[in-house]
């Protein structure tokens, strides 16, 4: 089975949107260099940065996130963003009212079913999880192998916490990878089975 990584931008005061659900600049350093991270060529990021994510990207089968973020997202159109192979929707709720069944994307209620559904989709790839408060529930569980961090240089203050309402202390190895680009930080953190 493949890693389950927690993943996100986040400010350095640990949140990955303000009060109002809004990333600010969170996502600025996807905008700051001169090297296309993708096929669009909307995002262009320093080349520090392409070395380290688009690897990463390409390793992604498929995404667990929130409902929330889903309807935020507008469910993305029927589309796993970033070329990802499906999203497993961690929700109470059935999929919205005439949503195409054929989409891949699957609507799956708990944190535990939701990362054996995303993990037998994903097969040897990884299973990103979205950082916040689905991320944060998968982590308190044990589940993750892997912490992602991009941290933006800016400070909200308050808002949506990338480790979500975990409220227990848990500790990480030291980083394995520091990598700066322009206007972020890259942080990759081992899970080890005494912090599970």
């Amino acid at each position: 089975m493949g890693r389950v990584v927690m993943y996100s931008s986040v400010s350095v005061d640990g949140f990955v949107a303000d009060e109002n659900d809004q990333p600010g600049p969170l996502f600025d350093w996807l905008m700051s260099g001169d090297v296309p991270l993708d096929e669009s060529g909307a995002l262009k990021v320093s080349k520090t940065s392409y070395d380290y994510i688009r690897p990463y990207w390409d390793q992604i089968g498929v995404t667990v996130a929130g409902r929330h973020v889903f309807d935020m997202t507008d469910g993305w159109d029927g589309k796993p963003p970033a070329g990802i192979d499906h999203v497993v929707v961690v929700t109470h709720r059935p999929a919205p009212e005439g949503w195409d069944p054929e989409a891949p994307f699957h609507f799956v209620d708990g944190v535990e079913a939701a990362v054996a559904k995303a993990q037998e989709l994903a097969g040897d790839r990884l299973v990103e999880v979205a950082a916040g408060e689905v991320g944060g529930q998968v982590f308190a569980a044990g589940l993750v192998d892997e912490v992602r961090m991009d941290v933006v240089p800016v400070v909200f203050g308050s808002g949506k916490r990338y480790f979500g309402s975990v409220d227990a202390q848990h500790l990480l190895t030291d980083p394995d990878v520091v990598i700066q680009g322009n206007r972020v930080l890259h942080l990759r953190y081992r899970v080890t089975d005494a912090t599970r």
